[in-house]
């Protein structure tokens, strides 16, 4: 009898055994899947971070921080950020009642006022204004004198309008 109940336990050591070999299979080949699965998304969010890096460096190709020929020409003025120099002045023109005097339209739903402003080297900027309703861009050529006041001039601009 004795012989009997150790060949049960022998049995029903050897079926959990085998289940737990099992399981454990099926979870490994599992968590496998998982890690494939990750590692394609991981590989896919690379791809796209290359991309967008790619993309950004396009974008920031026409920048005053980005292109070293133009920022010798502001090296004399001694200006820690010629950027945000620049654009701070054109800023000021906003403070200004009524429309910014930049601007060659009048304002149909308020005061047209400077909102973006991109430094596309030592010479141009470009320029998004609004009123709240319509906007358009300007482009503006400027010059930094050497008591540190920016002249602006107009070169051209365009206001869109929608059809409603």
């Amino acid at each position: 009898m004795q012989k009997n109940l150790f060949q049960y336990l022998f049995i029903f050591a050897a079926l959990i055994a085998l289940y737990l070999a099992v399981s454990g299979s099926r979870k490994l080949q599992s968590r496998e899947a998982e890690i494939d699965v990750l590692r394609q998304n991981v590989s896919q969010l690379e791809d796209s971070l290359k991309q967008s890096t790619l993309r950004i460096q396009d974008m920031q190709y026409f920048s005053l921080e980005n292109n070293d020929d133009a920022l010798a020409y502001t090296e004399d003025l001694n200006l820690e950020n010629p950027s945000r120099y620049v654009a701070d002045k054109l800023l000021e023109t906003n403070e200004s009642s009524g429309n910014n005097p930049l601007v060659p339209y009048e304002g149909m739903n308020g005061d047209f006022k400077l909102n973006k402003i991109k430094l596309l080297n030592h010479r141009w900027i470009i320029v998004d204004f609004s009123d709240g309703q319509y906007w358009g861009e300007l482009l503006l050529n400027y010059e930094v004198q050497e008591d540190l006041s920016v002249d602006f001039t107009l070169m051209n601009h365009l206001l869109y309008t929608r059809s409603q």
